[in-house]
């Protein structure tokens, strides 16, 4: 008879099934036996003279374990994240862990580039408009009393008239300042809340009420600007006239000639001296020394920068007001958007209360 073949475990072979695991503790469970099996001899090989006893005490004993333990693993529960309230403030997007360049970036985007170059021409044509225009309204009080009205009571109305406006130019330099100044805040209000950089983004019917407010003063103080470009360009007129008469004395087919003595200026048709001013008209050669005068030089040309001043200011308003135009529209809308994520947050609070609730009953009925 063949001898038999092992099969992995019994006595031929040294090795026996591990006992069953019990739900018992370590010292109640069957130790594996330890007697000495009888060698296993099979066809050509030589008889194992090492026991199964002492391979088995040779391996390291692996601590088994219980069935409660390994069923008793650790589970994982997705929470979805908290919605927040509407009421709720919103977090900032400046998180701590930013750095000093990511912070000026995120800085230099909320500035209302627009607001800062309309203020900065609002206030360089206000400034021209005002100096310019207040040392030359001062020449020309000057060139009338010593060339055009000797007598003082002829021109003392025009004089009272002319010290009035230099004091509504240091008004209107005084106004232009504080409302370029509010204006560009409003620039860094409205930019800061329609980007939401700074935390909560909030704006209130008032807020928007301030904003349509300066768009119409904006407006009224466009249109009367308009009119003081106009006023301005008065004097550059009668300047540019006197100027051209001179020139045309100065004239090489003129210079010199009787002719010279007939082209005369009448300052009395401009309306700014009275008819029966004395001379209130100059000719020849007293009006080409007037043109040679500083004072003349300087108020042609301080005039004109003036002029150019209250031009620089018209574009400047008509630049704010299309910034304050745009500004208002975002905010409208941005408002909308705001009431709509409001409820659209509520509403969905609201669903997960419902949903909790009705998990807990059915935990409790079960």
């Amino acid at each position: 008879m063949p001898p038999r073949a092992c099969s992995g475990f019994g006595p031929c072979c040294g090795r026996t099934k591990p006992p069953a695991l019990t739900s018992g503790p370590l010292s109640a469970r069957p130790a594996p036996s330890a007697g000495g099996a009888a060698p296993c001899s099979h066809p050509g090989q030589g008889t194992s003279q090492e026991p199964a006893a002492s391979r088995q005490a040779s391996s390291p004993a692996k601590p088994a374990r219980s069935p409660a333990r390994a069923r008793a693993r650790p589970t994982c529960k997705l929470v979805p994240p908290a919605l927040p309230s509407p009421g709720s403030p919103r977090p900032s997007r400046l998180s701590p862990a930013m750095g000093c360049f990511e912070c000026c970036i995120k800085c230099l985007g909320g500035v209302p580039y627009a607001s800062l170059v309309a203020t900065i021409l609002c206030f360089s044509g206000v400034a021209l408009f005002c100096g310019c225009g207040h040392v030359a309204l001062a020449g020309t009080v000057a060139i009338l009393e010593q060339h055009f009205s000797t007598n003082t009571s002829d021109h003392a109305l025009l004089s009272e008239v002319i010290q009035l406006m230099q004091y509504v130019i240091y008004g209107i330099a005084s106004f232009f300042f504080l409302y370029g100044i509010i204006l560009l805040a409003e620039g860094f209000y409205t930019t800061s809340a329609v980007k939401e950089l700074h935390g909560e983004f909030k704006t209130t019917a008032c807020g928007r009420c301030i904003s349509g407010m300066f768009v119409f003063l904006t407006y009224v103080l466009g249109v009367a600007w308009l009119g003081v470009f106009g006023f301005s360009a008065v004097p550059v007129f009668m300047y540019y006239n006197i100027w051209s008469t001179c020139e045309v004395i100065k004239s090489p087919q003129t210079n010199g000639t009787a002719g010279v003595e007939q082209i005369c200026v009448d300052i009395r048709q401009y309306g700014i001296i009275p008819w029966n001013a004395f001379p209130g008209k100059i000719c020849g050669s007293a009006l080409e020394n007037i043109c040679n005068t500083n004072e003349f030089y300087m108020s042609y040309h301080l005039f004109i920068v003036a002029c150019a001043g209250a031009g620089a200011t018209v574009i400047a308003l008509i630049h704010f007001l299309m910034i304050l135009s745009s500004n208002w529209a975002y905010l409208k809308d941005a408002s909308k958007m705001q009431a709509y994520q409001d409820i659209k947050a509520k509403e969905e609070q609201e669903l997960q209360d419902i949903q909790s609730r009705s998990k807990e009953q059915l935990n409790s009925y079960t």
